[in-house]
């Protein structure tokens, strides 16, 4: 017995000395071998002037902006947007705030309204560039649910964690005060259970820019529909905005020249606010001048629809636009006559 106790300490000695040094290796950041100059000058070049952009999921919309923007603001050694594939738009607020390398993000701005609780000087620290594109809040129901307040007490899936449906979709919820059972399924197996009837799924919610191709493509049986959602319901006017699924969206599932009255997130280009005069800042004054001065390449074919419909002057309400791109509103506009009114939204 003494004999095997002895081989048992022996052991957990070994692996602890096995153990220690392997975690404070995984732990010290990798050495770098020594570079030559000409390797040197290469590293410095791709560094000086690369922005890290924190976009979202690959399957999500922010992600393709992200792409976009670095596309066509990408000017060799004098500006290199790098996107960056996140948990999503809503954990942006997060990376944008204290990742390393990071810059500029896609976020959701009920997002930063959540982080105002925690994060008192957010205003101080995050500031929006651009107000891309509104996210439009889809409640689709089975026959049988003819209002919001039917859901009550009933499934209602608001797609995987991480998605702005995931994290958005319950808030609206609990605003209106509808307390309903989630579920965070993949929207495509959720879609299929709920046509079928099964596992009781009675609504999903999808938040994204319409239209959306689940709802153009698939064949849905009569009673199907969107649920209304009006802007006055549980306050929504002092985060989200007022937006329609008309027919032309959805001619499959609105009768022609109805509307379905919903509310949509602005999802906005925002940047950290880095001290004027440091070289992040710096990369950020040259972004907002190569991306606003080339705003109308964006509109080509092969870009997001959503891009034709950006209006650079739009303001986002609530927050304080990033001091650079404010200064060259100021400077261009009167050559640059807004699209729609400043401070309407697009839409």
């Amino acid at each position: 017995m003494i004999r095997l106790r002895a081989i048992a300490i022996g052991l957990c000695i070994l692996i602890t000395g096995l153990t220690q040094p392997l975690t404070r290796t995984m732990a010290q950041p990798r050495p770098e071998p020594p570079l030559s100059g000409a390797e040197m000058a290469v590293k410095q070049k791709l560094n000086a002037w690369t922005v890290g952009l924190a976009g979202g999921l690959l399957e999500g919309a922010p992600i393709r902006f992200a792409t976009e923007i670095a596309r066509v603001v990408d000017e060799r050694d004098a500006l290199h947007v790098l996107p960056v594939v996140t948990r999503g738009p809503t954990q942006n607020v997060e990376a944008l705030l204290y990742l390393r390398g990071i810059d500029l993000a896609i976020i959701n701005t009920d997002a930063l309204e959540q982080f105002r609780s925690l994060t008192p000087n957010i205003d101080q620290r995050i500031a929006y560039i651009l107000s891309l594109f509104p996210s439009e809040v889809h409640i689709f129901a089975r026959p049988e649910i003819t209002s919001i307040s039917d859901l009550a007490g009933k499934k209602v899936n608001f797609n995987t964690p991480g998605t702005t449906a995931a994290y958005s979709g319950p808030l609206i919820f609990d605003r209106l005060k509808i307390n309903v059972e989630r579920t965070f399924m993949p929207h495509p197996a959720a879609l299929e259970r709920m046509r079928r009837g099964e596992d009781e799924i009675a609504a999903v919610v999808f938040i994204t820019s319409k239209p959306v191709d689940a709802f153009l493509r698939g064949r849905w049986e009569a009673g199907f529909k969107f649920l209304p959602v009006d802007i006055a319901d549980a306050d929504f006017s002092n985060v989200y905005l007022p937006s329609t699924l008309t027919s032309r969206d959805y001619p499959q599932l609105i009768p022609e020249g109805q509307n379905v009255s919903t509310i949509a997130i602005p999802t906005i280009l925002a940047a950290y606010n880095w001290p004027q005069g440091s070289d992040r800042y710096g990369r950020l004054v040259r972004l907002v001048d190569y991306l606003f001065s080339r705003i109308d390449q964006f509109q080509a074919q092969g870009f997001h629809p959503a891009w034709r419909e950006v209006n650079l002057a739009a303001q986002v309400p609530g927050l304080r636009r990033f001091p650079p791109a404010q200064e060259w509103l100021d400077r261009n506009r009167a050559s640059r006559a807004p699209r729609v009114p400043v401070g309407a939204m697009p839409r």
